[in-house]
């Protein structure tokens, strides 16, 4: 059941919230939707499960044109983020719900739809809560309810819509990674809309970043965090610092550095802007002509990992570097040290033309070059 979805445009008034979207889905397949409010992905959501409709594009599944046919005859599970149950009904009634109302012709037997509810209720872990009701469940369990509810119909493609947005952390975490052994369990094809980062990367096979209704990236969670396409993307996903730079006769400057460097093959001389991840920073004590000295503004943990703050007089800026707890405690790093950081690598982007703005298709990913006396290294 492959899911093809081309050139989707939907707009409301003067609002773009889907701009010429492609994207295919594979059978079995877990896709996060991930991006910021109003990036367009509940929009595609609601294409997906046939609640709304495009201006123009195609949506098909093998083949078959999904945009001629209803939302009830879809074959699509849905699963909101505010759960949508009956509150009259008990959990055996709102997990029923789906297929005794469906036509006499393909309604199973009450026998066959107590065996399903039953076997449901069991494989989302609340076998003993048939007879409760929604007022007396923990948000957790309503969204567990919600969705052996949506899997009752035994959809062909299941659809959520950022379904563990109302819950506190620790839940969201357990649900989480629940919901990903049920997955694959039950090899569905699902669609996640989030906003959080985080879930996308641990749940996902592939995820798509959107920005104002545009697709900026799609790829799985290492690509996307290790291999940003674009600023947005680097800027979205983890954490980053950002550089201005130049190129000239094949080497980057930054502040008061000149770095000979791999990956500047084919690039024109000029300016541009640099990313570089926290991790992808080298720290030492040692004075050296190759990197920036910088003084330690701030040090704080976070779990396992000490985030470091410096402010680098050559930049005009401040740049995050993350280190292991362990190591930062056995550096002794404090306040107000004089230290010197280097970039192991960082993604440059020139600027394009007189637009100022970076040009993602000439995007390099540049490995300044260090002499062994000049590597940053803590003794």
């Amino acid at each position: 059941m492959t899911i093809a979805i081309t050139h989707l445009a939907r707009r409301f008034a003067d609002f773009r919230a889907l701009d010429d979207v492609s994207l295919s889905i594979a059978p079995g397949e877990f896709i996060a939707l991930l991006g910021p409010s109003g990036s367009g992905k509940t929009t595609l959501l609601r294409i997906l499960a046939g609640l709304d409709f495009p201006d123009s594009g195609e949506l098909t599944q093998d083949g078959r044109d999904l945009l001629r046919v209803g939302a009830r005859d879809r074959g699509v599970g849905l699963v909101f983020q505010h759960y949508a149950l009956f509150r009259h009904m008990t959990v055996f009634e709102n997990v029923a719900f789906g297929l005794r109302v469906r036509p006499r012709a393909r309604r199973p037997s009450k026998a066959e739809i107590a065996d399903r509810v039953d076997k449901l209720l069991k494989r989302v872990q609340l076998e003993g809560m048939a007879g409760r009701y929604p007022s007396q469940l923990s948000g957790g369990q309503r969204q567990r309810v919600a969705l052996a509810r949506a899997l009752a119909t035994e959809p062909d493609l299941l659809l959520l819509d950022e379904p563990f947005g109302a819950l506190d952390a620790q839940v969201r975490v357990t649900l989480r990674r629940w919901l990903r052994h049920l997955h694959e369990e039950m090899n569905l094809t699902t669609v996640f809309v989030t906003h959080d980062q985080e879930e996308a990367l641990e749940l996902a096979d592939r995820v798509v970043v959107m920005s104002q209704g545009r697709i900026e990236q799609v790829g799985t969670p290492d690509e996307i965090y290790q291999q940003p396409a674009t600023p947005f993307v680097f800027e979205f996903i983890g954490k980053s610092n950002k550089l201005p730079v130049r190129i000239q006769n094949g080497r980057l400057h930054a502040g008061d550095q000149r770095f000979d460097a791999d990956g500047l093959d084919g690039i024109a001389d000029g300016s541009g802007v640099a990313y570089v991840r926290p991790e992808h920073l080298a720290l030492t004590p040692t004075p050296l002509e190759s990197g920036w000295r910088a003084t330690l503004r701030h040090i704080y943990l976070s779990g396992s990992v000490a985030h470091v703050e410096l402010d680098v007089p050559a930049l005009g800026q401040t740049l995050e570097v993350e280190l292991g707890g362990e190591e930062s405690q056995r550096r002794s790093l404090q306040s107000g040290m004089s230290i010197t950081v280097q970039p192991r690598h960082l993604t440059v982007f020139p600027l394009a033309g007189n637009s100022g703005e970076p040009d993602i298709t000439r995007r390099r990913v540049v490995h300044p070059r260090y002499g062994q006396a000049a590597l940053a290294r803590w003794r």
